[in-house]
């Protein structure tokens, strides 16, 4: 015999009470409220600007606000590839970048992985020594390396025994402006390969060491790749920043010269603007500029982020 049983009451879950809407509104709003100061700021100081250099680059302009501007169209970008003093700026900008990865990327990996084993006390006093060149101004630096690479009685020339011009002779004034900024870079970034040679996992290490690697082949198999993001970093801070770097020291000490032999991109874009007063032919060049080097970041970016997701 069957009996036939109810089925249980479905009891409805209790009716939460949503909040009214402009408190909700206020809700979503109130993180971008925040951001707001930021973002006004940095669309005054940063795009704002950026947008007036664009139309600028399109007008003939001698930065008197007597003279009006005159529309050039594409002129100013055609007179500037047809300027030898352009392709040749940037060849010294490659050159430059080259001699700096050499203080920014090799010298620092090879100090980070020679020191590893520092601890302690000692770390912090090597770190410090290392780090110490990055906080000396510039021009005070040029100051310093003016007198160290004195023709006459300079301390370089007088060690190595000769009497070279190191600051105002074409063949050598490029590479010293390179060796200036690199001693000054080179802290900096054996502080950020040092950084990054703390985030390793060291059980990778020592399951390599238990199946006999040696040190060089843990150092090229192991410590490198996971290395790459920061070496990433640094290539990409060099190549965006290095004729920034070297402006302060060139425009201290040479002035572009001599003949022209350290005159970067940047310092050129600087001679246009404010020695030949030609607004429209710098603001065509630093647009040129902001775009190919914008392309390189975001390439090493995205390569930089692969590289992170590979090495998780």
């Amino acid at each position: 015999m069957f009996v036939e049983v109810p089925a249980p009451a479905v009891i409805a879950p209790p009716r939460v009470a949503r909040p009214p809407v402009p408190r909700r509104l206020l809700r979503a709003v109130s993180p971008y409220l925040y951001l707001a100061p930021s973002l006004a700021l940095l669309v005054i100081w940063t795009y704002r600007p950026l947008v007036q250099t664009a139309q600028l680059s399109f007008y003939s302009w001698n930065l008197l606000p007597t003279q009006p501007m005159t529309p050039a169209g594409l002129d100013n970008y055609r007179r500037l590839f047809a300027l030898p003093a352009v392709g040749q700026s940037v060849l010294r900008t490659l050159l430059i970048i080259a001699g700096l990865l050499l203080f920014t990327v090799v010298v620092p990996v090879a100090v980070g992985l020679l020191t590893q084993r520092i601890r302690g006390r000692a770390r912090s006093v090597y770190q410090a020594l290392v780090f110490l060149p990055f906080l000396v101004p510039p021009v005070a630096s040029a100051t310093v390396w003016q007198w160290l690479l004195d023709p006459s009685g300079g301390i370089v020339n007088r060690v190595l025994g000769t009497h070279v011009n190191w600051l105002h002779d074409s063949k050598w004034a490029l590479g010293a402006i390179i060796v200036m900024t690199g001693w000054y870079l080179l802290g900096f970034a054996v502080l950020v390969v040092a950084a990054g040679l703390s985030n390793i996992n060291h059980d990778y290490t020592e399951a390599a060491m238990i199946d006999g690697a040696s040190r060089g082949q843990i150092s090229r198999w192991i410590t490198l790749p996971l290395l790459s993001p920061t070496l990433v970093f640094l290539v990409l801070m060099t190549i965006l920043l290095s004729a920034q770097w070297t402006f302060p020291l060139i425009d201290t000490i040479t002035q572009g010269g001599p003949s022209g032999a350290t005159t970067n991109v940047y310092y050129l874009l600087w001679q246009y603007s404010f020695q030949s007063f030609d607004a429209g032919l710098s603001t065509a060049a630093g647009i040129l500029l902001f775009v190919v080097f914008g392309a390189i970041a975001a390439g090493l970016v995205l390569l930089g982020e692969k590289l992170t997701i590979h090495d998780d």
